[in-house]
Order: structure tokens, then C-alpha cells, then sequence
């Protein structure tokens, strides 16, 4: 500080005589201290010194950054690769507002605008305080190169971060991309819902509206359902340890609209799963019905609604008694029962993971035994009449009419549910008569009423008749003209008379 105390502009040469004499000053000074520093440091110590000051002032980025390379596709070029996939559909989300080039879009099912980074630009990402830089890298052709269409593009993306997080990117930060990726995927879905049988199967949006929350279902219920779907996907190394296909299936049962094909369309919105509708009055053999079963995707529901009717498939009595002869095999033995079981619980129910069966009917005391044990049939959900509970929901979804302010016929209403037996889909087509509240319950009252009334008149009925056919079968039994009796028997009876 002393020597630089008394310094002003004023002392600093400006004629070419005095700059020249303190240049050479300057280097007789700097080639001192370079003499003394080769004297007393060996070369090797002044290497390192010049090494480190040289990275501290200078860094070079090769030496402090690793770069990932991910392709398009996998080293064989034979499959797309995931890790690209998913590191697109990632980068898609990191929108800031400082980026200054962005992919705008919207489809016809999406209800908002939405905004993506464009993969010109250069996104940078941060995990655990780790800085990552994200870049895509896709080659132009040239005019006159050979067009190859088995070629596949050699686009990729780089990845750089500091050499020293390469154990903490590859063990978590990647991973961390592939899920991520995984959920948002899941989120976006579009479903589908297929119709499949024969040869042929076609697939339409799903839009069912239909939710968990918007079910008349009873309440207790309707969590136990929803338990034991989410307990389901997340049991994979379970069922994997256990030995078990990850597969589960439900059987939906009750009286027609109660329900049994909205709560299908519930589950699939639930859990993000396509819907593939299985006709089997379409299938005429077993290996049909394995084609299918391969046509189908992971984490879907599989549907064979009105199982006790949709087809006539043979029990296994009398396919063995058929098959005992192969020339007298008929031709409907071609689709059997067992044929069905083996899809459901056999060998061919390991295809694919994470998939659902739902059987629905309105008879269950119809269905053969051996399609309802555990393993083929795991939960019965039976979908009854609508109750108080499921009437609160249908009036909150149809009317906006809460438990917290309810209407003043809701206690009358409940008390008629209650006394009759009525699906939810009556009282739902009763609600929407009328968008007036008041007009709409004393609809669903008038409604109620007259179906007590005539349950009442034909249970009446019924009872009549039976009791007129039990006296005409006494007095047959007593005349001895009963169908039970032969002629020999009607004569004997009348001689011990």
C-alpha cells in the first residue's frame, strides 16, 4: 500500500523513450523471478502450480463435465429406446418463464392450451442441487445424400453434468426421469375401449364420464373397491414373489341399472386403464379366444359382460363325454369351458401384467361353480337397489342438493326407497325430468308411490295364484288325477279310497 500511496496518473510515461525504457524494466524484473524460481522449485512442483492455476483461471470443461449420449434407439437399432422416449416426454414439462422458444398445441380432447420446450433450445434441469444440461441433437440431411428409409434417424439427446455426480445421476437422477415420464404418460392418456371378438376389433375413445365419486354406490363399499384397486397395482413384486400372474378379477352382479356397467367405466378412469369389451357369443373356438387374449395390452381391463348368457359354453362333463369320440365331437365343442378357465386362471393368464377381468351378469346363481372360486373370480361386487345413500348422490350429481342443506321431500324420498326396490338408473331418469329441484322430487315422490302401490297389487297376485294352484293340486292329489300318478296307480289309489 506504501509503495502505491504517493502513485498518480501523472508519474505514468507518455513519451515512446520512457515506455520503452520501463518495458524493458518490466521483463529484466520478470526474467529475474523466473531465474529464481527454476533455481529453487523442481520442475515437477512448477508443473502442478501451473497446472492448477491454469484450471482455476482457465477451466476446461471437458475435464470437469461427463456427457451421456442417449439415442433414439437401443445399440441394435432394433427397438426405441426408453430412456430417449422418456427423456422426451420429461424435458416436454420443464417450461420457465424465461424460455423464449416454445411448442404450442391442442388436440380435440384437450380442454387447455398446452406449452412445451422445443428441443432447439439448450434446458437446463436441477436434482439435488445437481445442475443438468439437456440438449437435442438431430443431424440434417443433406440434398444430396442417399435417402434410406430402414435407416433410422440418428437423433439423440446429450446429457452433461459434473463428472464428479456420475454415480448420483446414474443411480437416481435417471431413474427419477423414467418415472416421471411414466406418471405423465399415465396423466395425458387418451382411453380406448376396444371391441373384440372374431377376427376383428375396433377401438374408440373412452369418455365415459362416470367416476368413483359420482356412483350411487353405498359408501363402504365403494371405498372397498377403490382399496383394493390401488392395493393392486401396487403389488407387483408381490404377486411376482408369490409366484402368482398379476392379474385380479371381479364379478359384478345384481338386477339390471344398478350400476354394473358405469362402475366399470369408474374403475378404468380410476386407475388410467384401456377397456377391451369381449364378445364371446363371437368366439367359436378356444384358439380365438387366445388371440384375443394376446391382442390385449398391459394395464387393461378385460370385459365379458353377461356371462351367464352370452354364450352357451359346454361344462367339462360333457366336453370329456364328447371328445371321448372325435367323430362324434360337435362342432359347437370347439369353445368350451375349460377353454374359458384356462384363459382366466390356466396357463394363459401369465400374458401380459397388470391386467383386470370383469365379468358382469344379473343372475349369479346361473354361473357354473367352478368360474367363481378366488383366482378367477377374486371380489363379488354385488350392485343392489338404490339405497338412501346412493338416492344423497344421485340428487348432489342431478340437482346440486347436498347433506348440508338438503331438500325438504329427501326424508320422505329416502323413507320410500327404503320400502320398494328400485335401481339407480329410475331415480336417475326421474331426476332428470326437470332442472326445478321442487319439480323433480315431487316427480321421483308420485314416481315411488305408484311403484309401491304396484308391487303391493302384484305381490297380491302372486299369492293368489299360488294358493290357487296349491288347492287345485290337493284336490288333483285327492282324486287321484295328479300328474305323479300313472293309470295304475290313479286306479289303486281309488280302491284303497
Amino acid at each position: 500500500m506504501y509503495l502505491f500511496k504517493n502513485f498518480s496518473l501523472k508519474d505514468i510515461p507518455t513519451t515512446p523513450a520512457a515506455l520503452f525504457s520501463a518495458y524493458a524494466s518490466f521483463t529484466a524484473f520478470v526474467q529475474l523471478v523466473r531465474a529464481m524460481v527454476e533455481q529453487i522449485l523442481p520442475k515437477p512442483l512448477r508443473l502442478y502450480i501451473f497446472n492448477k492455476l491454469k484450471d482455476y483461471f482457465f477451466p476446461s470443461r471437458s475435464s470437469e463435465d461427463m456427457t451421456l449420449v442417449i439415442n433414439l434407439y437401443s445399440a441394435s437399432r432394433m427397438t426405441e429406446n426408453q430412456v430417449y422416449d422418456a427423456a422426451e416426454v420429461y424435458l416436454a414439462t420443464k417450461v420457465k418463464p424465461s424460455d423464449k422458444l416454445l411448442l404450442v398445441s391442442k388436440t380435440h380432447d384437450q380442454k387447455t392450451i398446452s406449452f412445451a420446450n422445443a428441443k432447439a433450445a439448450t434446458i437446463i434441469d436441477t436434482f439435488e442441487d445437481i445442475e443438468l444440461k439437456w440438449s437435442h441433437i438431430c443431424p440434417v440431411k443433406r440434398s444430396d445424400a442417399v435417402q434410406n428409409d430402414n435407416e433410422p434417424q440418428k437423433q439423440c439427446f446429450m446429457l452433461r453434468f459434473g463428472t464428479k455426480h456420475k454415480e448420483k445421476v446414474m443411480e437416481c437422477y435417471l431413474p427419477y426421469v423414467l418415472a416421471k415420464a411414466k406418471d405423465i404418460k399415465q396423466e395425458e392418456k387418451l382411453l380406448k375401449i376396444f371391441s373384440c371378438g372374431g377376427n376383428s376389433s375396433r377401438s374408440i375413445g373412452l369418455e365415459h364420464p362416470a367416476t368413483f365419486e359420482t356412483m350411487a354406490m353405498d359408501p363402504e363399499q365403494k371405498k372397498m373397491v377403490m382399496d383394493d384397486l390401488d392395493r393392486f397395482v401396487r403389488r407387483r413384486d408381490f404377486y411376482k414373489r408369490v409366484g402368482k400372474a398379476w392379474k385380479r378379477g371381479y364379478l359384478l352382479y345384481g338386477p339390471p341399472g344398478t350400476g354394473k356397467s358405469s362402475l366399470i367405466a369408474a374403475m378404468a378412469n380410476h386407475l388410467k386403464f384401456d377397456i377391451y369389451d369381449l364378445e364371446l357369443s363371437s368366439i367359436s373356438r378356444n384358439s380365438d379366444l387366445r388371440s384375443v387374449l394376446l391382442s390385449t395390452s398391459n394395464r387393461s381391463i378385460l370385459v365379458i359382460e353377461d356371462i351367464d348368457c352370452s354364450v352357451e359354453a359346454e361344462n367339462r362333463v360333457v366336453a370329456e363325454k364328447f371328445m371321448g369320440s372325435r367323430y362324434n365331437r360337435p362342432s359347437q365343442m370347439k369353445f368350451t369351458l375349460s377353454g374359458l378357465l384356462n384363459v382366466i386362471d390356466g396357463l394363459w393368464s401369465c400374458v401380459g401384467d397388470e391386467r383386470i377381468i370383469i365379468f358382469t351378469t344379473n343372475h349369479k346363481d346361473r354361473l357354473d361353480p367352478a368360474l367363481l372360486r378366488p383366482g378367477r373370480m377374486d371380489v363379488h361386487i354385488h350392485m343392489s337397489y338404490c339405497t338412501p345413500s346412493g338416492f344423497r348422490i344421485l340428487a348432489s350429481n342431478y340437482l346440486g342438493i347436498h347433506e348440508s342443506n338438503p331438500h325438504r321431500l329427501c326424508g320422505e324420498i329416502e323413507g320410500l326407497i327404503e320400502s320398494t326396490e328400485v335401481t339407480p338408473a329410475q331415480v336417475a331418469e326421474e331426476l332428470m325430468q326437470s332442472d326445478d329441484a321442487d319439480v323433480a322430487l315431487e316427480g321421483l315422490v308420485n314416481f315411488l308411490k305408484c311403484k309401491i302401490q304396484v308391487d303391493s297389487k302384484k305381490t297380491k297376485d302372486e299369492g293368489t295364484k299360488k294358493a290357487e294352484s296349491f288347492e287345485e293340486e290337493l284336490e288333483q292329489l285327492d282324486n287321484g288325477t295328479h300328474p305323479i300318478f300313472s293309470k295304475t296307480s290313479a286306479a289303486f289309489y281309488k280302491d284303497v279310497i
